[in-house]
């Protein structure tokens, strides 16, 4: 009976992870379409589930809260801003922040209506804090990609300062509503080089 006990658990496991596999992306792709519809605020764990095609019991053992869908959206920026051709090893290590940074504000763009209300809705949730805990760690994914070294308290000290220039940019990008994201770039551009010799670029 043991014996079977454990035949059962270990076809049970790979079963689940089928059920969820490409979940993370799954209720990624959902959380954003029914925050541009509906809005973040009215956006229930139920819904999300239904739309990214999983039980609410799939949804639960893969991403537990809203604040953790919240975190998994920017991991989901983070691999696109992480993604590409390497820098150039000749550019400087504040223009390999900058195109890390716009790579994901390009990213964001056809989402802009929902990371608004994201972000709007979640303004003194305490389930939000996750996703704030989230960014900071990506802040220190892009300055790493950038090659700026972000360990002990200097890097978090760099994570933090970058998060405060990312955040005042982000407030930018959700009214930029041109093409080419002209304000969001000039932003950008001129906040890092206000904060350059701080991160050590």
């Amino acid at each position: 009976m043991v014996t079977g006990r454990k035949t059962a658990s270990k076809r049970t496991a790979p079963r689940r992870q089928s059920a969820v596999g490409g979940g993370e992306s799954r209720v990624v792709e959902a959380a954003l379409a029914l925050a541009d519809s509906k809005g973040w605020r009215r956006t229930t764990l139920s819904d999300i589930a239904r739309a990214a095609g999983l039980s609410l019991a799939d949804l639960h053992g893969h991403l537990r809260s809203r604040g953790a869908i919240l975190a998994a959206c920017v991991r989901h920026f983070d691999r696109i801003a992480l993604a590409g051709p390497a820098a150039d090893k000749d550019e400087k290590p504040k223009d390999r922040l900058f195109d890390r940074l716009m790579r994901r504000f390009e990213a964001m763009k056809p989402h802009r209506k929902a990371i608004r209300s994201m972000a709007w809705d979640s303004l003194g949730d305490p389930a939000a804090l996750l996703a704030l805990k989230r960014l900071l760690a990506s802040m220190g994914w892009m300055l790493e990609a950038a090659g700026a070294p972000t360990a002990g308290v200097a890097g978090l000290a760099k994570r933090r300062i970058l998060l405060v220039v990312y955040a005042s940019v982000l407030a930018v990008f959700l009214r930029d509503e041109s093409q080419d994201l002209g304000k969001t770039m000039a932003a950008l551009d001129r906040r890092l080089s206000l904060i350059e010799p701080l991160l050590g670029l």
